[in-house]
């Protein structure tokens, strides 16, 4: 609910673009006119555009228009989502079950929405072994992912060792 919102008297306009609850539109009235319509309909004036020229006014139920208002509002909240980017740590010697369970949350994610940052952690001798070597590695879990998805750039050295972020792809 907009705090500036101006009704009845708290509007301070000469002129008002008036409309009524059920769309109607009553055109151009000065406020002392606008204000007795609204009285007579036993219902409140309210300025729903202040910067149009001339601001529009609508005649209806205050109480009808701020439930109208937070439902709007609950409705574009229930739309945002928010993307994360969330880990996984797969390492060199990652069992073939483990990397099953660890694809399983990697495609739940993407479907949720969320980027992917698969790390294949190195230690030791590993650091040093063939790139090629790496991204096989790397291959073994993005082949078991079940979600369709895109990588976000080719796999890069980290400092753990090997890094990639998957998204979701995009629908057509």
């Amino acid at each position: 609910m907009n705090p500036k919102t101006k009704i009845n008297h708290q509007i301070r306009a000469k002129e008002l673009r008036v409309i009524t609850d059920t769309g109607e539109v009553l055109g151009v009235l000065s406020l002392s006119e606008a204000l007795a319509k609204a009285d007579a309909l036993g219902l409140d004036l309210i300025e729903i555009s202040p910067n149009a020229e001339p601001p529009v006014a609508k005649i209806m139920d205050y109480g009808k228009f701020q439930y109208q208002q937070s439902k709007k509002q609950k409705e574009a909240k229930a739309r945002s989502h928010v993307t994360e980017t969330k880990t996984l740590q797969v390492k060199i010697g990652t069992s073939e079950h483990d990397l099953e369970l660890k694809a399983k949350n990697a495609s739940k994610w993407l479907k949720e929405g969320h980027r992917v940052k698969i790390d294949l952690f190195l230690v030791g001798r590993s650091k040093y072994a063939d790139m090629g070597f790496k991204k096989e590695r790397l291959d073994r879990i993005l082949t078991l992912i079940s979600e369709e998805y895109r990588l976000q750039g080719e796999p890069l050295k980290s400092p753990k060792g090997l890094s990639v972020t998957l998204e979701r792809a995009s629908k057509k």
